[in-house]
C-alpha cells in the first residue's frame, strides 16, 4: 500500500502563488504515476497534473503554463507548483499514486483564492 500526506494549502489572493506537497510512504520509483486531482464544491471532480514514472508531465488545459508538477525522489515527494492563481481554482486538492494496480489517495487539501 501507499499512504499520501499532503500538504501546502491555504489561502491566497488571486495572483499568487502556492506550492503543495505530497509525501508517499513508499519509494515513488516504485510508482507507476503520480498526480493530482481537484474538487470545487458543487463540482466534478477535475484531473489537474500527473507525472509519470519516466519523468513525463502532463497539464489539464485550464492550468497549463500556469502549474507545474515535479517530483523529489529522495523524499518520495511530488509537488505542485501553482503560479497566477484564480478564483476559479478554488478547490480540495488531492494527491493520488498508482502503484501496481490499485490508485491510492491522500486527504486533500484545501485551496481558496480570494479575488
Amino acid at each position: 500500500q501507499v499512504q499520501l500526506v499532503e500538504s501546502g494549502g491555504g489561502l491566497v489572493q488571486a495572483g499568487g502563488s502556492l506550492r503543495l506537497s505530497c509525501a508517499a510512504s513508499r519509494n515513488i520509483f516504485s510508482i507507476n504515476a503520480m498526480g493530482w486531482y481537484r474538487q470545487a464544491p458543487g463540482k466534478q471532480r477535475e484531473w489537474v497534473a500527473s507525472v509519470t514514472l519516466s519523468g513525463t508531465t502532463n497539464y489539464a488545459n485550464s492550468v497549463k503554463a500556469r502549474f507545474t508538477i515535479s517530483r523529489d525522489s529522495a523524499k518520495n515527494t511530488v509537488y505542485l507548483q501553482m503560479n497566477s492563481l484564480k478564483p476559479e481554482d478554488t478547490a480540495v486538492y488531492s494527491c493520488y499514486a498508482d502503484w501496481g494496480t490499485s490508485r491510492y489517495w491522500g486527504q486533500g487539501t484545501q485551496v481558496t483564492v480570494s479575488s
